[in-house]
């Protein structure tokens, strides 16, 4: 037994409320090492019962390349815990895993109450709770400036004539702005989506609008606050939810308190609400714009365009608490998505989390991280991240060819386990953004890629999101050739792709509960990948031809395909093909 290798935590991704009176209880293992793990759990005062002999057999619900990581879900109605672990290794040895320590398995080890760990109690205002409607949500992505101008009278200055077949710099305007949204939300409906996230919308110097100059009004670019209310309501009539994208790390350096800095220095009363480290505050330009030397305050990366704010002071609190509230409380919002998440401190996020959730109790706060988060996720600060490590994944499996079936197997299941399954749930599944390459692009124009890179991603826990024109399926290198206006021009779109989004956002919501929270099994090899998911009784199991030539399954209730055809008894998937079968 591979002792080392043994790991559990108490009151984290390994051991948390399901809801009440349900506990459930994760434990990590050597890969092949053991070859059972039970859980012995009783209440904590009533050991003297003798309930340890009566242990729970754990299930190895995921492996990785280098763990297998066991799971059960125990019932305890007096609301309170102590567990351990019996392992059993391949030769039947086994030992005791508790609180202190690794012993040997005996009655004495079991029937010695500090032995165990313990959830005193369960409180259930400490439990992970995420909304229950993002879980049948799929999202749909906007850059305002680049999807239609629905009002010509709000055109900024030098505004250029929307066509689809250009590449725009970053510092052009295409009159992008609320209005065009409200027009085209029948195409939302049409499409099926049902989540509408809004890159910022309010006032700022750039086309992206992450150099915040006021939170509190919209930019005059897209319209004013009777046009976003509008929106608002017309989307929530259409059964749309809507996420406002907020940039809290950092304001614009146009906004009047830094402007305020900038004229007063160590006298202006917003002095502190910057990270300012000496005085005045000055930086050396370079030939990029967004690049300088010599900076005196802290910015996001080295845009000294973009000072960075100073959460942890009580004034910018309380002013980005107001922020956050009042689109809640006046425009009725359900979401926020929060810029550079992980470079603000966890005790503004705390705060934040509470102040949104007072307005509404099933409101989603989406962090932009790329990396690990379990120190935003555990209930207290946001419901999920952007699944940015979940697409390098997927695209460096099936759209670069980087890695191989059980690299992708091991690098899926990694991020699964590190966290609560209501996280898992609910993470922000994308394949491209405003800050990546487009999908299309990406596959080096092969559609039938795309497809079915977009189908696999489609059947993953979490919540998918499509970006504006992946439906048309648009091209774009990356910023800013990914933020091209959109393709209005029928003559234009491909009515393909179009149709198969479609069928696509239809299949996932129609199956969102199994998808959400269903288990999930691996089987085939780099030539044809099988991945199903499977939820009292209930089966979806996806083909995924990654071999370059034609595959063959046995034929079945066909839910999805791509490059699928009938042959005889058998379907054949074409290289870059897929077919989704159901009950």
């Amino acid at each position: 037994m591979i002792r080392s290798a043994l790991l559990h935590r108490p009151e984290s991704e390994y051991a948390y409320l399901e809801d009440s009176t349900h506990l459930v209880l994760r434990f990590r293992t050597a890969k092949n090492d053991i070859s059972s793990v039970q859980a012995l759990a009783g209440d904590t005062y009533l050991i003297d019962t003798g309930w340890y002999d009566h242990p729970y057999e754990m299930k190895n619900y995921l492996s990785t390349k280098d763990f297998d990581y066991w799971h059960v879900v125990i019932e305890l109605n007096n609301r309170r815990a102590s567990y351990a672990f019996i392992v059993t290794d391949n030769s039947g040895a086994s030992l005791f895993f508790g609180d202190q320590g690794i012993f040997d398995d005996s009655h004495e080890v079991r029937a010695h109450a500090n032995n165990y760990f313990r959830l005193p109690y369960f409180h259930e205002i400490d439990m992970v709770r995420t909304p229950e409607w993002v879980k049948s949500t799929v999202w749909y992505q906007i850059f305002p400036e680049r999807f239609a101008n629905g009002d010509k009278e709000n055109d900024p200055a030098g505004v250029l004539t929307w066509d689809s077949d250009v590449h725009p710099t970053r510092e052009d305007f295409y009159g992008g702005d609320l209005q065009g949204i409200i027009d085209h939300l029948d195409h939302l409906v049409d499409l099926g989506v049902n989540g509408l996230y809004l890159c910022p919308i309010f006032k700022a110097h750039s086309n992206h609008k992450y150099d915040t100059i006021d939170y509190l009004e919209i930019d005059p670019d897209f319209g004013d606050k009777e046009t976003f209310r509008k929106l608002v309501q017309e989307a929530h009539k259409r059964g749309i939810k809507v996420m406002l994208d907020a940039v809290f790390n950092h304001m614009g350096d146009l906004s009047p308190q830094w402007q305020d800095v900038l004229d007063n220095g160590t006298n202006s009363r917003f002095a502190n609400w910057f990270h300012v480290n000496k005085f005045p505050a000055t930086y050396q330009e370079t030939a990029d714009f967004e690049q300088a030397t010599d900076i005196t305050y802290d910015t996001f990366a080295f845009t000294p365009h973009m000072p960075k704010l100073n959460t942890a002071n009580p004034e910018v609190q309380k002013y980005l608490l107001h922020v956050a509230t009042y689109w809640i409380d006046q425009f009725d919002i359900d979401a926020w998505r929060l810029d550079v998440a992980n470079e603000v401190d966890h005790h503004f996020w705390r705060e934040f989390a509470a102040a949104c959730r007072s307005r509404k109790d099933d409101f989603y706060i989406l962090g932009e991280i790329w990396h690990s988060s379990q120190s935003w996720l555990n209930g207290d600060q946001f419901d999920a991240v952007m699944n940015y490590a979940y697409t390098d994944a997927i695209l460096d499996y099936f759209v670069f060819k980087k890695t191989d079936f059980s690299t992708l197997q091991d690098q899926i299941n990694s991020q699964l386990v590190l966290y609560r399954e209501p996280i898992n749930e609910v993470q922000f599944n994308v394949l491209d953004s405003h800050d990546t390459p487009r999908l299309l692009t990406q596959a080096n124009n092969n559609l039938a890629l795309m497809q079915q890179t977009m189908a696999f991603t489609f059947i993953q826990p979490g919540v998918p999101c499509i970006y504006y024109g992946d439906e048309y399926a648009m091209t774009g290198a990356m910023d800013p050739d990914n933020r091209k206006p959109m393709v209005w021009n029928e003559a234009e779109q491909n009515t393909e792709q179009y149709q198969f989004v479609k069928e696509l956002v239809e299949f996932r919501k129609a199956h969102h509960q199994l998808l959400s929270s269903g288990s999930i099994s691996w089987s085939g090899d780099d030539q044809l990948l099988i991945f199903e998911r499977e939820q009292n009784g209930v089966n979806i199991t996806g083909y995924f031809n990654t071999s370059g030539t034609a595959q063959r399954v046995p034929a079945g209730n066909v839910l999805l395909q791509g490059q699928t055809k009938t042959n005889g008894t058998e379907l054949e998937i074409a290289a870059d093909g897929f077919v989704i079968l159901g009950d």
